[in-house]
């Protein structure tokens, strides 16, 4: 069988590989920091490990993109991978400052690499089938549902595993004991992220077929990857829709680094102990999951109701902007009203960045050609990272209260009415046909009205 995969098989390959590669990265959101601290790391040097993989993956966001449009996405898929099982191995067992960090550079590398290639080779896979004009929005909100519901997943178990262990008599003592301090309880999520990894990998060489791309050398690879750098970076300029994505993409960094910031500290406090507030933290990081799955599974329903892409991702940032202005109309207040409207608010939040996403990421994939597509998706990445490193400095000198959380909600809020315009169609992007081993950006430039510009989240 060598022709191209059915729509149907492409969107469950594509939805198994969401769940295999999230679902280790959901297992250590709840034991990380605390793994870290229980190796006797300091907060200074757990915030230094958290900055050297962001800063590795925003620095490599857009060449592993070009990387993947020169040698392929199930390579880049498979190296991702690779480097995520070591980061998790050096994680879980490491005991040395210098171990963690290179465990978490490593992992803010895959994490660089895993930027689009998949999402770009069910789109390939979807036009190599049915053309340039298939539908792809159902598929991306699947795949989108299905990352959320493996964070989610990921949350409840890596939360949960230590804690069973501790039940045990002496079980988590004996388990370190047993490996000279090298395996902790807190361990044990980690190890089990490396098991999915490996499935992971052995998942991506074996079922994600892909048409054979003329084999690249070394200078080739070199070569292709800052062209299609160059083209990420001028993308934004050359179209006005896909510069409008960028900034809405910006948007929603600034709204998560908001409420990611703000809630663990918020919940200590409604708790009153750091170590309760840890735990309905973790409970409400897996309510998020839930809602921006939720989100994305009714993306295809909030366009069609909407009356275009377009207006359907207007509709969903404003939503997710009120849930942040509602948080911040809660902070002063602890009773039960305020609670149960600052919960309804969190949720907004998640459930209206989910159901733009897939919107977004169609509106894009019909303005860039296959040759850029797999930078495209880091680009939009990028700009999510930059704005949200930026609203974090800015949150560290902000007072306390209302006005952070205000500032997140309007910054959301005008990324939304960037879409307040008369919607048109969106023209696909034109047919192009790169040069052997060079990835460039094809955009097209027709409809570059200015009300039509928009970003991906």
């Amino acid at each position: 069988m060598t022709g191209p995969l059915d729509i149907r098989t492409a969107r469950r390959r594509y939805v198994t590989v969401c769940v295999l590669f999230w679902l280790p990265l959901g297992l250590t959101i709840a034991p990380l920091i605390l793994l870290f601290t229980e190796r006797g790391m300091a907060m200074a040097a757990i915030a230094g490990f958290f900055a050297a993989h962001s800063l590795t993956a925003a620095a490599l966001e857009l060449p592993t993109g070009g990387l993947s449009d020169v040698l392929g996405r199930r390579a880049v898929l498979a190296a991702a991978g690779l480097l995520n099982l070591i980061a998790l191995t050096l994680q879980a067992l490491g005991t040395t400052g210098w171990l963690l960090a290179l465990g978490m550079v490593l992992m803010g590398a895959g994490r660089a690499l895993s930027s689009g290639p998949a999402e770009a080779w069910y789109v390939d896979t979807v036009h190599a089938h049915s053309g340039p004009d298939a539908e792809l929005r159902t598929g991306l909100a699947r795949g989108s549902s299905a990352i959320s519901a493996a964070l989610a997943t990921g949350t409840l178990l890596g939360g949960t595993l230590p804690w069973l262990l501790a039940l045990g008599p002496d079980l988590g003592a004996r388990l370190s004991e047993a490996t000279s301090g090298l395996v902790l309880p807190l361990s044990t999520p980690l190890l089990l992220g490396t098991a999915v990894e490996i499935a992971f990998v052995l998942y991506v060489l074996t079922a994600l077929r892909e048409a054979p791309r003329s084999k690249a050398t070394l200078r080739d690879v070199l070569r292709g990857i800052p062209a299609t750098v160059a083209g990420g970076l001028r993308l934004g300029g050359r179209d006005a829709l896909v510069r409008q994505i960028l900034l809405s993409a910006a948007a929603a960094g600034s709204a998560l680094t908001v409420i990611e910031l703000l809630t663990p500290g918020r919940a200590a406090a409604l708790t009153g102990a750091p170590e309760s507030g840890a735990v309905l933290f973790a409970a409400l990081a897996c309510a998020g999951f839930i809602c921006s799955g939720i989100g994305s599974h009714l993306s295809p329903l909030t366009a069609r109701i909407a009356g275009s892409g377009e207006r359907a991702v207007m509709v969903s940032l404003g939503a997710s902007a009120s849930g942040l202005l509602l948080l911040g109309a809660t902070t002063a207040s602890t009773g039960v009203g305020s609670m149960v409207l600052a919960a309804i608010g969190y949720g907004l939040v998640y459930l209206g960045l989910g159901a733009a996403g897939p919107s977004e990421n169609e509106i894009l994939h019909r303005r860039v050609a296959s040759s850029g597509r797999a930078t495209a998706l880091p680009v939009q990445s990028l700009a999510l990272q930059l704005m949200g490193a930026l609203t974090g400095l800015i949150i560290g000198v902000l007072p306390p209260g209302p006005l952070p959380w205000i500032l997140g909600g309007t910054v959301l809020l005008a990324g939304a009415l960037l879409w307040n315009h008369r919607s048109r169609p969106t023209p696909p992007a034109p047919a192009a046909t790169p040069q052997p081993h060079t990835a460039s950006f094809s955009p097209s430039t027709a409809g570059s009205d200015p009300h039509q510009q928009h970003v991906d989240q």
